[in-house]
């Protein structure tokens, strides 16, 4: 990530979240991602910490990033989705009002 876009990510983070909530989000997923296997583990790592929360971070800082910062971040969080996406199953029969158009609160972690 370039310079800019870190700096852009500390004012939304300032404004609308707090201190170095994309990096943690981020690392939730590094963590995640490190499990062997082709799955991830179950859904509740702790309450209130769960790696789809990080990703609800991201989607927030998303929102409010100016353009160029916002494709740069957005290429990183592309892959996690696409990793994440990968070692996930869908979960049709879990969606609610709470989490519409949050897609990564329908899969399952663990087969």
């Amino acid at each position: 990530m370039s310079a800019r876009t870190r700096a852009a990510i500390r004012r939304v983070e300032a404004e609308h979240l707090w201190p170095d909530a994309v990096a943690a989000a981020l690392s939730r997923f590094e963590q995640a991602f490190r499990e062997r296997g082709r799955w991830l583990s179950g859904p509740y790592e702790s309450p209130g910490i769960e790696i789809e929360d990080g990703r609800d971070d991201l989607e927030e800082v998303l929102r409010y990033l100016p353009r160029g910062a916002r494709t740069d971040l957005g290429r990183l969080v592309a892959r996690i989705d696409a990793e994440f996406e990968r070692r996930t199953l869908p979960d049709p029969g879990w969606a609610s009002e709470w989490t519409a158009g949050c897609w990564w609160w329908w899969r399952i972690r663990e087969r």
